[in-house]
């Protein structure tokens, strides 16, 4: 019986260590489209620059604000909060 729940407990270790790398997956995978994202909004404010300044300067302040939202809210690394 002993070494029945020892399998079951090295089962849930898998299965636990498959859910760590899945997480990691999607975690990379949510970064890359929103680079991605970000890069073809980019691309597109400045394609449509020469022709509709008014149209690249609101594309302009949407991706800054953007930037600046995620800046100020995102973790940063190396360093520890504040109580």
């Amino acid at each position: 019986m002993e070494r029945f729940l020892q399998y079951l407990d090295d089962l849930d270790d898998l299965i636990g260590m498959i859910g760590l790398i899945v997480e990691r997956v999607r975690r990379a995978a949510v970064t890359l489209f929103s680079y991605l994202i970000f890069s073809v909004v980019a691309i597109g404010g400045i394609w449509v620059a020469p022709e509709h300044q008014p149209l690249a300067m609101a594309t302009f302040v949407l991706l800054f604000v953007t930037l600046l939202y995620r800046l100020v809210t995102s973790p940063h690394s190396g360093t520890t909060p504040q109580v």
